[in-house]
């Protein structure tokens, strides 16, 4: 065999034992990086779910708020009336 022949046969050989290394490694990287995108879905799912929920709570505090105040407009409005109908007497009487 040639020497040339010898050299190129070792150089590819070695070229093609890292490329294999490499693509091993890749594939580590790869499997890697699967499952930190899998953790980050999972956390941005939550933060979702956290959204939704403060959302939903605005709301019924809100809502909450809302029945106070009406409620106290009934109360105002009841109490305005009854001191419009004694203001009537007491008009009437005298």
């Amino acid at each position: 065999m040639d020497s040339t022949q010898l050299l190129l046969t070792v150089v590819l050989t070695v070229t093609t034992i890292l490329l294999v290394v490499v693509g091993i490694q890749l594939v580590f990287v790869l499997k890697e990086l699967r499952g930190t995108l899998k953790k980050i879905n999972e956390i941005i799912d939550n933060f979702e779910k956290v959204g939704v929920s403060v959302g939903n709570s605005f709301s019924e505090i809100t809502g909450f708020v809302s029945g106070l105040k009406t409620i106290f407009k009934v109360i105002d409005f009841i109490h305005a009336k009854k001191n419009g109908k004694l203001q009537s007497r007491e008009a009437g009487s005298k």
